[in-house]
């Protein structure tokens, strides 16, 4: 078993295993290329890990992250509308490892649900 910061995972990468369906989370969304879910140590009401299913490192591959990038930036409008923070939220996007104590999986972070600008968290 490995240990990345906070998270405990088996095999190659935890965030495959949610997109696979061999992990359980509370799934908010999904399509054939990507899974949206609740992030286990929320920073915000709303807070939402958006990952593709395909594996994509954090460091690797500029190509793939190119293309899948724009693609999360659209579902992310349509997660937040179905989750009622399309007025006001947040999309973090860790690049390297130095930025993250995540799985090695690129991941985009939507955080909203504030109900005035004094109550946002740095994160």
């Amino acid at each position: 078993m490995k240990h990345m910061g906070t998270i405990k995972f088996e095999g190659n990468c935890l965030f495959c295993d949610v997109a696979a369906g061999k992990k359980e989370e509370k799934i908010v969304y999904e399509d054939e290329n990507f899974v949206a879910f609740e992030d286990a140590n929320p920073s915000a009401p709303v807070h939402l890990l958006i990952i593709p299913r395909r594996h994509v490192g954090l460091s690797g591959d500029a190509a793939a992250k190119g293309e899948i990038l724009p693609m999360v930036f659209g579902i992310a409008r349509e997660i937040a509308k179905k989750m009622g923070v399309e007025g006001s939220y947040k999309l973090l996007v860790n690049a390297g490892h130095s930025a993250t104590v995540s799985p090695d999986h690129v991941h985009v972070h939507l955080i909203g649900g504030w109900k005035s600008p004094t109550e946002v968290r740095h994160i």
